[in-house]
């Protein structure tokens, strides 16, 4: 199996974090890094329900939609 490459992240932070931490700090970067990426991911949404004008109503169409792929039996 070939080995994978690291991204610019994985380089980064090996680069940052070349010594050991104590569990109680890597919990604690573990932690920030969450928080970021879903900081991220918080703005991402916010702005799709704005483009889009998604609403509450929006939310109960979508509850109350089938958009799944019908079940065919096999023969």
């Amino acid at each position: 199996m070939p080995a994978a490459k690291l991204t610019n992240v994985q380089l980064e932070l090996l680069k940052t974090f070349s010594y050991t931490l104590p569990d109680e700090q890597l919990v604690e970067i573990r932690q920030l890094l969450a928080q970021y990426f879903l900081t991220k991911v918080d703005t991402e949404m916010d702005q799709l329900w704005q483009e889009n004008e998604w609403n509450a109503n929006t939310i109960e169409e979508w509850a109350k939609g089938h958009e799944r792929t019908p079940y065919q039996p096999q023969k």
